[in-house]
């Protein structure tokens, strides 16, 4: 028989989805009754399906395809990659770099301009709230060589109580209104951004709606007797 997640179709080793035995659930990880019940004890992998943290192992080399020369040619253009890279991860067929924050801008920096490594396109900054972590708040900055077809990932993780990573607009400035989105939805401080002004929701928004704490429901209409103001009267983005 088969085991779940391992054809060959499956896209690579993906986490295991099975009930879990009583011994196996995941330390420090609370279960509780689906849809906001409490008291009936643990249905929340009813269907087979259970919630497991995000902690995907770091890779080991070699990576395989081209990740190996992108590691090598960053290694030797950046002196100080062992400090500033903490994990190597490989999944789903991508590359990610877990990089202290002090380090980011000098790593794109870095990536862009070395001739071996030319990832000359920042192609998406994206917010992620890995909820119930110390560092739940990360920003994953996604890149792309023209010269030699390759995509990258970095991926900065900061703490909801202090959430400032450096700006890497001044490296890239296609990450000028994704930064914006990532501060609009996440509450992620982008250090050095031009302008950083929400850009989905009003100026006036309370909180941060893709926060895995924000309510569902029961949320006021904030939208209510919302005017647009003449043009001279709006506010002024350089």
């Amino acid at each position: 028989m088969t085991e779940p997640n391992s054809g060959p179709d499956s896209g690579g080793s993906l986490p295991d989805q099975r009930r879990p035995t009583p011994g196996e659930a995941a330390p420090g990880v609370v279960h509780r009754g689906s849809f906001g019940a409490h008291g009936s004890g643990d249905t929340s992998g009813f269907g087979g399906l259970v919630r497991r943290p995000w902690s995907p192992v770091p890779a080991e080399r070699p990576y395989g395809g081209y990740f190996d020369e992108v590691a090598d040619a960053l290694i030797e253009a950046y002196p100080a990659f062992d400090e500033a890279v903490t994990k190597v991860v490989i999944d789903r067929g991508e590359l990610t770099f877990e990089v202290r924050q002090e380090h980011l801008v000098d790593l794109c920096r870095t990536l862009r301009d070395d001739p071996a490594l030319r990832f000359e396109l920042c192609s998406a900054v994206n917010g992620v709230d890995y909820i119930g972590t110390p560092d739940r708040l990360h920003s994953v900055v996604h890149l792309t060589s023209m010269t030699y077809r390759r995509r990258l990932r970095l991926e900065t993780s900061v703490p909801v109580e202090d959430p400032h990573i450096p700006s890497i607009t001044g490296v890239y400035p296609t990450a000028d209104w994704q930064e914006r989105e990532s501060w609009d939805m996440f509450g992620i401080v982008y250090d050095g951004h031009p302008a950083l002004t929400r850009i989905l929701m009003p100026d006036d928004w309370e909180g941060h709606p893709q926060r895995k704490d924000y309510p569902l429901g029961g949320v006021p209409v904030q939208y209510k007797g919302a005017t647009i103001p003449p043009p001279d009267e709006r506010r002024n983005y350089s």
